[in-house]
């Protein structure tokens, strides 16, 4: 069935304790609303409508689903309400905050705190990449305090990408939409098309997915620290994996960051999964750590642990 243009609710409609008041963005997987609780207070309404499986059309509440997409429409609807109920577990200041979610008009809604700001995207759009290096590492520093919650939760983002880093009014960020019932979905049964982001999505994405793992995340955050600074994702996993034309971050940019930075996101981006930081905390140790002048020309210790890491993986292989 092909994607359609799903209508959203109309403004003002009342959805349980809910008021609908605009739609904020639209998916090929939900549509996001702006709404408003019994007590005046502002949320951010997420609804499961994947634009592939289901229709709904003007003057219409209840989404249309064909007999033969129902299975899996379902299948990916229980998915989306079990995110809701782990992501509701959660209460961290860099990860979104599930407040409610419940089922009503024959889907699923999540209702979450509605944060105000922009996306990194749209700070990367507007300075068309070439971020400051101090704000790229603080950006990321905070927002990888969010995803070692989520880690720690046994739970993976798996869309991490510069426009699901919310940043807020006071350059705080914060992890918005998850792509674990998309993920999930498409391992399942009722397999769909891929859904990731190219770029970046890690290679064990595409295939061999019971290679993900924290390190999954991390690649991720390497392809968003590159756009960062080149205004556009790496070349795609995929295309790497069959003929890698990646140009190291080290040999483009270093006329503008220094070293340390660069060979940070190459280590996030190596496509070998064991040669990437293996966790959150590793990252955000190495980002953490200011440059040394007393090092500058020399091999790095971000350049030293990718070598120590790649011996490890190969001694791995052997054994």
């Amino acid at each position: 069935m092909p994607s359609h243009n799903n209508q959203p609710l109309p403004d003002g409609y009342q959805l349980q304790g809910y008021r609908i008041e605009r739609l904020l963005s639209s998916g090929g997987f939900s549509l996001v609303y702006l709404g408003a609780d019994e007590q005046g207070g502002q949320v951010a309404i997420k609804e499961y409508l994947p634009a592939s499986l289901a229709l709904r059309q003007e003057g219409d509440v209840v989404p249309a689903v064909p007999e033969e997409n129902l299975a899996v429409f379902r299948y990916g609807m229980k998915c989306f309400f079990e995110e809701g109920r782990s992501l509701a577990r959660l209460s961290h200041p860099n990860v979104i905050r599930v407040l409610n979610f419940f089922r009503a008009n024959q889907t699923v809604y999540l209702v979450m705190r509605y944060e105000q700001g922009r996306t990194l995207q749209e700070d990367i759009a507007r300075n068309r990449g070439a971020l400051r290096e101090n704000y790229i590492r603080r950006v990321m520093t905070l927002m990888l305090n969010g995803l070692r919650e989520v880690h720690t939760n046994k739970l993976l983002h798996l869309d991490l990408k510069p426009a699901n880093i919310y940043v807020r009014e006071d350059d705080t960020p914060v992890l918005i939409d998850f792509g674990a019932a998309r993920q999930m979905l498409t391992e399942s049964e009722y397999s769909l098309s891929p859904m990731y982001t190219p770029g970046y999505a890690p290679p064990e994405q595409y295939r061999q997915r019971e290679l993900m793992g924290p390190w999954s995340d991390l690649y991720s955050v390497g392809a968003a620290m590159y756009a960062c600074l080149s205004g556009q994702a790496p070349p795609p996993a995929d295309q790497r994996v069959q003929q890698d034309r990646y140009v190291p971050a080290v040999e483009q940019f270093s006329d503008r960051y220094t070293v340390q930075l660069l060979e940070t996101i190459d280590w996030c981006l190596q496509i070998d999964h064991l040669r990437r930081p293996q966790s959150a905390l590793a990252l955000q140790k190495v980002l953490l750590r200011e440059r040394d002048p007393a090092v500058a020309g020399r091999r790095t210790f971000v350049a030293g642990l990718r070598s120590s890491l790649g011996l490890l993986a190969g001694r791995s292989r052997e054994l």
